[in-house]
């Protein structure tokens, strides 16, 4: 997660981390770890922030996601079944 990506985003809407927090339903202090990187927001949190803070699908995908790949191994008899 890119925090100071999304702190910006939150700054240069007139949030502070309590009214976000509040939107989320969560207290101050667990958004904060959140914001931090400490936490990992849920999609759900995601998708409020997103909303609340206008952000992109790209700009979500920056913030939120690793950009890297990921190799999923799948079973080759599901794939066969399919």
């Amino acid at each position: 997660m890119k925090t100071l990506k999304l702190k910006a985003a939150r700054v240069e809407k007139g949030f502070i981390q309590s009214k976000l927090a509040e939107h989320l339903g969560i207290t101050e202090a667990t958004y904060n770890r959140k914001e931090l990187g400490l936490k990992n927001f849920s999609i759900a949190e995601i998708k409020k922030l997103s909303a609340l803070l206008d952000l992109s699908l790209d700009q979500i995908d920056e913030i939120f996601f690793d950009q890297e790949l990921t190799i999923r191994k799948v079973d080759v008899k599901q794939v066969a079944a399919i």
